[in-house]
């Protein structure tokens, strides 16, 4: 299994003394029941692994009729799972949970128990659409998962080493040696094309196998689609016609959803209904206008104008680039080379979206439209980080994506001038080494996932 950080996460739940269930949710195919069942064996004596899709109907009924005979239900689920369990050292998975939410609702009475740990994952679409006749028990936490992140990529393909280096040298200030940036430059470009869905990492890291790589995303990508079919409901053609024109909105200067692009004749509120969809399906990272930033970005922004991100970039390059399967498109190649004839904006821009949404950020822009020449800006994205120059207290963080290494920073300037005292360290992240210019940071794209 590949290290993720969703494991550490785990080891903070098993170690606090607060007593709860811990609910592993996010997109399907990101590893969620992978990384449960790992936690498992390394951190517990013995198991038990329930996968509610593969349980029968016997199963399941004689879950609900032992549910007031603790004793008698813990014996059962030994005796059918063939696993010993022990008091205070033993974990059970309730894997896929949102096949059967009685066994969710019944966390209640088996945290209070004591006896056992408890772990459940589940796909957030199925798993809100299976809860309306349920209590949903206090006494679960959850934590969201998505695909890997730079950093996880890192580790998969053996780079321990140059993440720490990477680490140090944002913390420090100092750049990277110039062979080790271009290394990581390499992998960086790497990761755009084979993206963090699990199963497209483990298909490229033995042999940087870019074909094994894209037919594991096609997979993914179908899978995807079949489930906007099947959950989807009335909203279903909607949020269709938005994930296959991701690519092409992405790939325009102007990035933000063009309602009329995707269906003629539409306006934002009929595309309400497919956006809360595509939140709940986790597919998607949507980056929503904040129209007067401040601390509280939520609070002045406009979910009609948004911009809208896949959730894993290795998945944009397939639907963008090798959406047929019947060859590697020679932009790969390319992309790889680092070719001044490509245009990475697309991919780039995607990638840190995906590190800040990661990082725990959630995702806004602010843009300003006018007549005047000086007044027009648009920053890629706005996050809230401690500023050094007003004693650590939090200022609003402006980002600008650069993809080639020449470009101009003429918003970043407006944004300052027009929000001066709201604004704290502003970040520049582009293709070249790292450098300081007064309150403005330029990082390698690589760094983003540190922010």
């Amino acid at each position: 299994m590949f290290r993720r950080k969703a494991y550490d996460r785990l080891l903070a739940w098993k170690g606090a003394d607060d007593r709860t269930a811990m609910l592993i949710e996010g997109a399907r195919r990101v590893g969620k029941s992978t990384v449960a069942e790992e936690f498992a064996k390394n951190e517990y004596e013995s198991y038990a692994l329930i996968d509610f899709t593969r349980v029968d109907a016997e199963f399941k009924q004689t879950f609900l009729d032992l549910r007031n005979d603790l004793d008698g239900l813990f014996l059962y689920l030994s005796a059918a799972l063939g696993v010993t369990l022990t008091q205070h050292q033993s974990l059970v998975i309730f894997d896929e949970v949102q096949m059967f939410p009685p066994a969710r609702e019944f966390i209640k009475h088996l945290v209070a128990d004591g006896r056992f740990d408890y772990i459940e994952t589940g796909s957030l679409i199925s798993i809100n659409a299976n809860v309306k006749d349920i209590l949903i028990p206090s006494e679960e936490e959850s934590m969201r998962m998505g695909p890997m992140d730079f950093e996880e990529f890192l580790w998969a393909m053996g780079e321990d080493a140059l993440v720490r280096m990477i680490r140090h040298a944002f913390d420090s200030g100092v750049a990277l040696p110039d062979s080790l940036h271009r290394k990581a430059s390499r992998l960086w470009r790497e990761y755009m094309l084979v993206g963090g869905m699990p199963q497209a990492v483990a298909a490229y890291a033995p042999a940087r196998n870019m074909a094994a790589a894209d037919r594991a995303k096609r997979l993914v990508l179908k899978l995807y689609r079949e489930d906007i079919g099947k959950y989807g409901g009335l909203a279903a053609k909607r949020v269709r016609a938005v994930f296959d024109a991701i690519p092409g909105q992405l790939a325009k200067h102007e990035k933000k959803l063009v309602y009329t692009q995707v269906e003629e004749g539409s306006r934002s509120r009929d595309f309400m209904t497919a956006f809360a969809w595509m939140r709940e399906a986790a597919t998607v990272n949507l980056c929503t206008l904040a129209e007067d930033p401040s601390l509280g970005l939520a609070l002045s922004a406009d979910d009609t104008v948004v911009k809208c991100y896949m959730a894993d970039t290795g998945l944009l390059s397939t639907m963008a680039f090798s959406a047929d399967g019947t060859s590697l498109p020679d932009v790969y190649r390319q992309v790889l080379l680092g070719a001044d004839g490509v245009n990475e904006g697309m991919l780039a821009e995607n990638a840190v979206a995906q590190q800040l949404a990661a990082a725990g950020h959630d995702l806004y822009f602010y843009a300003k439209s006018s007549n005047v020449r000086e007044e027009r800006m648009e920053i890629d994205f706005l996050i809230v980080r401690p500023y050094p120059d007003a004693a650590m207290k939090p200022r609003i963080s402006p980002i600008e994506v650069k993809s080639g290494k020449r470009y101009s920073t003429i918003s970043l300037d407006k944004f300052r001038a027009k929000f001066a005292s709201r604004t704290g360290e502003e970040y520049v992240l582009h293709p070249r080494p790292m450098a300081k210019k007064d309150h403005r940071r330029l990082l390698p794209l690589y760094m983003s996932f540190c922010l």
